[in-house]
Order: C-alpha cells, then structure tokens, then sequence
C-alpha cells in the first residue's frame, strides 16, 4: 500500500490528528513505521483507553483505504490494522516516553537504510 512513503505517512499523521482531536484527545508524540505505529496520547479520563485506540485504528484504516486503496470497491478498512494494542501509561516519565519513541523512529530510520 505505500503508506510508509513520506505522503502516505504524512497523511496518516493528519489523520490520527484529526481523528484524535476529534475524541477529545491530544497526539503529544509518534512514530509511523512499515508495521508499527508508536504514539504517546493524551486521553481524558472519562474515556476509555479501548474505546479511543479502536476509533483511531477503525477510522484511520477507513481513511487509508478511501485514499490509497481501489476507489471502485467499498472497502470498510476491516484488514488494515492487527487486532491487538500495547498500552501503557504514562505519568512523570513522559519526557522518557517520548525519548523512547524518538529513538524508535531512528531505528526505524536505520533499519529502512540497511543499517541494524
């Protein structure tokens, strides 16, 4: 699908933006890789953990679809995402996160340019 190359990736970051700002939620940090997505989020605490990382991966892969995918087929995104999610939360250690996420991104940086 490409969405590793710089446009598809910038929109899929404009995506989860909007989509996050859309629940209420702020995007503090991120990271999209060829397989992974890496991203420190601020939720309000009336809503559910679950509840916001399923509308951000339901609706992203709707998006992507729509944008890169066969304009003639109804595609509902079902495929795009695995199942599962990690989660973690953070509270003083948020400069740690978003180190950690900053590192990741180089790695992946790396990884893409035959570095390891």
């Amino acid at each position: 699908m490409g969405l590793y190359a710089s446009s598809g990736g910038d929109y899929l970051k404009g995506v989860f933006h909007e989509l996050a700002k859309q629940k209420g939620c702020e995007i503090i940090s991120g990271n999209i890789a060829m397989d992974h997505v890496h991203m420190c989020i601020m939720i309000p605490p009336k809503l559910a953990v679950s509840e916001v990382i399923g509308y951000l991966k339901g609706k992203s892969a709707i998006s992507v679809a729509r944008q890169f995918g066969d304009k003639q087929r109804n595609f509902n995104g079902e495929n795009f995402w695995a199942r599962g999610y990690a989660v973690s939360i953070v509270g003083f250690e948020l400069e740690k996160v978003k180190e950690y996420i900053a590192h990741q991104q180089k790695m992946d940086s790396d990884k893409d340019e035959g570095r390891f």
